[in-house]
């Protein structure tokens, strides 16, 4: 099966973002989990985002790139939101990506000075009323990748949540989550 670095987001490594690691291993995944955030696990997003924002994100994003360090290259990169930042510049950067999956998140490409690199597939998923993933520029650099990319897909669930995959938290989703996950499994599915 498919080998995944899934890191998590601002909140840290709550009960559903463990359990959504969970489903995936469930299907026969391996799912590494590094902790982004020292075992800190915060209330709300705003308080995980100033933590973030006092450690820097630049760490947060070395962070991922130690972890991912003592793994192989060929893994499918993904994370929730914050962890979309490691993610996403490993999948661009790091050679031998698999694939990346993003949750409630993308940035320019720019970001990391280079393009989508060609031959990596990616999955970008938000709900289309989310007000940080619409309104903060996610979904405009979302579609910059899918209209650059041959094997990008973006995916709008109807909503206004911004975690709504995460099953411990009241933004959960249930109906959407469900979508996600069986998009993440056959993308998953694919790579294996």
């Amino acid at each position: 099966m498919t080998e995944v670095l899934l890191f998590h987001h601002a909140q840290g490594q709550t009960e559903g973002f463990h359990a959504f690691a969970d489903d995936l291993r469930q299907a026969g995944h391996t799912v590494h989990t590094p902790d982004l955030f020292e075992g800190r696990t915060f209330g709300s997003i705003d308080e995980g985002i100033g933590y973030a924002s006092d450690v820097g994100f630049g760490e947060i994003i070395e962070r991922g790139e130690r972890a991912a360090n003592e793994l192989p290259d060929d893994l499918v990169y993904a994370g929730f939101s914050l962890g979309v930042l490691p993610a996403q510049k490993l999948a661009q950067t790091r050679s031998g990506a698999r694939g990346a999956l993003f949750f409630y998140s993308c940035v320019p490409t720019s970001e990391f000075g280079t393009s989508w690199p060609a031959g990596v597939p990616v999955q970008i998923h938000g709900m289309d009323a989310d007000p940080i993933f619409v309104d903060e520029g996610d979904l405009d650099a979302a579609r910059a990748i899918v209209d650059s990319t041959e094997n990008a897909e973006l995916f709008l669930y109807p909503g206004n949540q911004h975690y709504f995959a995460d099953s411990s938290l009241p933004s959960y989703d249930e109906a959407a989550t469900k979508l996600l996950t069986q998009r993440v499994l056959a993308f998953l599915e694919e790579r294996g």
